[in-house]
């Protein structure tokens, strides 16, 4: 049986973290947390510039969507830019899933 991935649905192992993780963190995910949530979980340090090109790059997808929360003292009133995952988002990640579950089943030694 052949897996198809839908066109424009793939996603890099980086946007994949990031989608992952802004989706596993509640109303709060804005770049800082997404980073140290992605350092935390998976022990891999990355630079902030990064995340936020990759942010960029999965709202441009149409993947997640944004919005600007209030000023904060502790920013000298800067305000943050919140994610959230969309629809087409959930589905890119069930899609990875898929075909990753797809291909180690494939692997005789990972077989149940």
């Amino acid at each position: 049986m052949k897996y198809l991935v839908m066109k424009g649905t793939d996603l890099g192992a980086l946007e994949e973290l990031v989608l992952l993780a802004t989706a596993s963190i509640s109303d709060e995910a804005y770049a800082v947390i997404i980073k140290d949530e992605i350092e935390t979980q998976s022990g891999r340090s990355l630079n902030i510039s990064s995340i936020h090109t990759t942010l960029h790059r999965l709202e441009e997808k149409g993947f997640l969507k944004s919005e600007m929360g209030g000023a904060t003292a502790e920013r000298g009133g800067r305000r943050k830019r919140y994610f959230k995952p969309t629809n087409l988002g959930f589905d890119a990640l069930r899609e990875a899933r898929q075909l990753r579950t797809h291909f180690w089943n494939l692997i005789p030694q990972f077989q149940n």
